[in-house]
């Protein structure tokens, strides 16, 4: 048999030419803590079950890796799909709907009991055990919208007509056949590492591990905030006959997609002004803390906001935390020795926390404007606060409790905000807030920064990392929750965003992610920006926004 020479973890080694990556696999699993889901041949991801027929460089990963996650998760929503048709009927159905505390939110077609959840668990469990395949198979665009359409999945038939290709893949377990738009573990034997937790007869969560886990699967902490904030904006979407992509696209190909931007802007506008109508019945409240991660409109909403006070009689003022970093030579450095802006030491919180006092004293106060070209604040501006004054303060750690820990909590306000997009692609597959705010950020550091797209997701990494650690712990604590995602977005970043990731060359490391972007918007019909008006939160990432950024 012909030998072909492959290098794998830096080593070069013989194989023989057809094997598959599965069976090479074999060889390298104990250095993993978990099982390998699927393989990096030359940067591009392949399923285990893809032969060997060239000589490459091979990396085999497992679900700590980003992307090897992610189609690790594919495969457990297919598994837990499966193992609930067996329970309860091949009529019953699961519905996806969005992530909580590291875990998945599904709403079931019919109403469960606790030990439904066990019941489920177990049957998942032992499929896990029996070590079914799941099978690649390649058919006809057009074959696989008639079997959807068949067996009542119409958004999944429906979303195949803005696939261009004329031939999809389809994954078979057991004689169930679906879609998710990306790979797939090759059997269930990989899929042992999950929990289900019953939440109330109207949905569970799937838990997993994420690459933000070292320890595995945590205990749940149920988001009670967060949770109610996508309840409501899903609510919203379902009044307007907006669950999905198909509900979206059809909205631009009957070119009524400009009434739905002034019903979304109209709403996020109502909905701001009743959060300063709360704002305002706290007369102790002399701060107002606004947080949230990044690229989810921080300035802009607290922009807004600051109109909607002035507009009920305060004298609003607005101070930025970034406008505190410590010097660039101070910056805290990460476990690799570069500079970490991420975490909550990068800020000097106690000149934070001294100019804030003196402003509520009612000082004259010299404020910092933080010079990121040069590294270093400069202190040219002054700032008095009256009786009448309110300070918003808008940063990534404002929520955390050693920000302005001395001064008292009746004199705060905080708000947490989130871009919970309300939009599903289908019942079985959910679109990802963080690739949402992903799709900003890289449309906004494109058009300030003139950043590449690669560099955008180089720092990223870093970013999320930043936000499970220092954000993302304290999300429930805030006073009130704003979501800041506009249910017609992903249509316009689609226009900004597509010619910059086409950008991304097959060499590059970020090659693969740029891909999966493309093909998730592949599935959005473009919508043009021209009426949005110039408050949106969204032209604070595609610009020609009326305020100063």
């Amino acid at each position: 048999m012909n030998q072909l020479t492959v290098k794998i973890s830096g080593n070069s080694t013989e194989v023989d030419y057809g094997i598959t990556l599965e069976e090479l696999s074999k060889n390298y699993q104990e250095n993993f803590k978990y099982e390998i889901i699927v393989a990096k041949v030359d940067g591009i991801y392949k399923e285990l079950t893809d032969t060997i027929t060239k000589s490459c460089e091979i990396e085999f990963l497992d679900l700590t890796n980003r992307g090897a996650n992610q189609i690790y998760l594919n495969g457990l929503v297919y598994l837990t799909i499966y193992a609930f048709k067996l329970i309860f009927g091949k009529s019953t159905n699961l519905k996806v709907n969005h992530s909580l505390d590291k875990g998945l939110y599904i709403e079931p077609t019919i109403k469960l009991q606790k030990q439904d959840i066990e019941v489920l668990e177990n049957k998942m469990r032992e499929l896990v055990m029996g070590n079914h395949p799941i099978t690649r198979l390649t058919v006809s665009r057009l074959e696989a919208m008639e079997y959807f359409k068949k067996i009542g999945d119409n958004v999944k038939s429906e979303i195949m007509k803005y696939v261009t290709s004329t031939h999809l893949t389809l994954y078979k377990l057991g004689d169930m056949y679906n879609y998710f738009y990306s790979l797939m573990p090759t059997s269930t034997k990989v899929l042992s590492h999950f929990e289900l937790t019953y939440l109330n007869e109207a949905g569970f969560v799937l838990r997993f591990p994420t690459i933000y886990m070292k320890d595995g699967i945590k205990e749940y902490e149920h988001r009670e905030n967060v949770f109610n904030l996508f309840k409501e904006s899903r609510k919203w979407a379902k009044n307007l006959e907006l669950e999905n992509v198909v509900d979206l696209n059809k909205r631009v190909s009957s070119s009524n997609i400009e009434e739905l931007i002034q019903m979304d802007e109209l709403m996020k506008n109502h909905e701001l002004m009743e959060l300063a109508e709360k704002i305002m019945k706290k007369e102790s409240a002399k701060i107002v803390l606004i947080a949230g991660p990044s690229s989810t409109g921080k300035t802009t909403t607290t922009n807004k906001l600051m109109l909607c006070l002035k507009s009920l009689g305060k004298k609003p003022q607005m101070l930025s935390m970034d406008d505190f970093f410590v010097e660039r030579k101070d910056t805290p450095l990460d476990k690799n020795g570069n500079p970490d802006f991420e975490r909550l030491e990068a800020v000097d919180l106690n000149l934070f926390e001294e100019t804030i006092q003196k402003l509520l004293s009612g000082e004259e106060t010299i404020i910092p404007t933080y010079n990121f070209i040069l590294g270093e604040k400069e202190f040219n501006r002054k700032m008095k606060m009256d009786q009448n004054n309110i300070l918003l303060i808008e940063g990534i750690h404002a929520l955390n409790p050693k920000v302005l820990e001395h001064i008292p909590k009746e004199q705060k306000i905080t708000i947490y905000l989130s871009a919970l997009t309300e939009l599903n692609i289908d019942n079985h597959t959910r679109v990802s807030t963080t690739d949402n705010r992903l799709l900003r950020r890289i449309v906004r550091d494109n058009r300030t920064r003139g950043n590449k797209v690669e560099n955008t997701l180089k720092s990223w990494v870093k970013v999320r990392e930043g936000e499970e650690n220092y954000i993302f712990p304290y999300q429930d604590e805030a006073d009130y929750t704003f979501n800041t995602a506009m249910i017609y977005e992903l249509g316009v970043l689609k226009t900004f965003v597509e010619p910059l990731l086409y950008s991304v060359e097959p060499t590059s490391p970020y090659y693969n992610e740029a891909i999966q972007l493309i093909n998730f918007l592949n599935l959005f019909l473009p919508i043009s920006s021209e009426t949005i008006p110039k408050d949106s939160i969204l032209r604070e990432f595609i610009g020609g926004g009326c305020f100063k950024i």
